[in-house]
């Protein structure tokens, strides 16, 4: 299938989903159309898989991916590219240059903002800084207290970007270190609780920064089948409120479409992720009336 006839075909599969309690059918005929693109665990693939790999032959790569980013802000110039972690360690390129490949070929594809995964420590915490000027897009960090280290002030807790006037916060959440990373590749790194920190970040962005769309960043993992109470995706979502989109990471969990999740106010939220790998690329589209009410559109991108 030409790529072109499978978006076309999925984003057709794709209900619309109602944000915050608004539903499709009070929608305004006016309307603005903000693109959220996202990739996560991609693990320093940068070439597509070969014809012999399995299930994933002839997919993934950061050529194609590019393509097709540059297609969908084609498409709509009002985009976002996000990434949710676990940039670093799996192929022999993260091996040699230390993720400088990665991100210099992140800063190409002209990506927004990403929050940091447990491997993007693989190289100590001292490693991930000394790659920094290569990235030329922001980190997002609001539960990692970076500030007895050296990435201190590296990684902001929030930002906010502004798309057609549509005011979009950005807060990350990375998973708890201690017992997954050694001690002394993060160093004094402090893991702060997600869900407190959601809670502060959420009132941030809409009370201070006034955003109209709110979207966290999670290297948390999605859900944890053997372990219920622990943190996860699904787990955050159902404990706060105000947040519209979690993109996730960490457990490599492919979804064809977002989940959709009742907050803790009753509200309907998204969690998304697209595996691993750089295979997959998600795409959820927001569309806002004239009063910024809104409901998403979300699927999954063979890239």
């Amino acid at each position: 299938m030409k790529r072109r006839e499978f978006i076309q075909q999925t984003a057709a599969a794709s209900a619309f989903i109602g944000i915050g309690g608004f539903g499709l059918q009070s929608f305004s005929t006016t309307q603005k159309k903000i693109t959220i693109l996202h990739t996560n665990d991609v693990h320093s693939h940068i070439d597509p898989f070969g014809p012999e790999d399995g299930r994933n032959a002839n997919q993934g790569g950061v050529a194609r991916r590019a393509s097709l980013i540059e297609s969908i802000r084609k498409e709509n110039p009002n985009t976002l590219l996000l990434d949710a972690g676990d940039i670093f360690q799996g192929t022999p390129y993260f091996n040699y240059y230390g993720g400088e490949l990665e991100f210099k070929l992140m800063s190409m594809l002209n990506y927004d903002a990403a929050t940091i995964g447990n491997h993007d420590f693989d190289n100590g915490i001292d490693g991930l800084y000394a790659q920094l000027p290569h990235a030329k897009f922001q980190f997002i960090s609001s539960n990692y207290d970076f500030k007895n280290t050296i990435m201190d002030t590296h990684a902001k807790p929030y930002k906010v970007f502004v798309k057609d006037g549509i005011r979009i916060g950005i807060f990350g959440l990375g998973i708890e270190l201690d017992g997954l990373v050694d001690k002394k590749m993060y160093k004094e790194t402090v893991y702060l609780d997600p869900i407190e920190t959601s809670q502060e970040m959420t009132r941030i962005l809409k009370e201070n920064e006034k955003c109209d769309l709110i979207i966290c960043l999670s290297h948390l993992g999605y859900n944890y089948k053997e372990n219920a109470e622990k943190i996860s995706d699904l787990n955050l979502a159902k404990a706060t409120k105000d947040i519209d989109l979690i993109i996730g990471g960490h457990t490599h969990t492919f979804l064809r479409k977002p989940t959709v999740v009742k907050n803790i106010a009753n509200e309907n939220m998204l969690v998304n992720q697209v595996g691993c790998y750089g295979i997959n690329l998600g795409r959820i589209d927001f569309y806002f009336d004239s009063d910024k009410n809104k409901v998403a559109n979300g699927t999954s991108i063979i890239v």
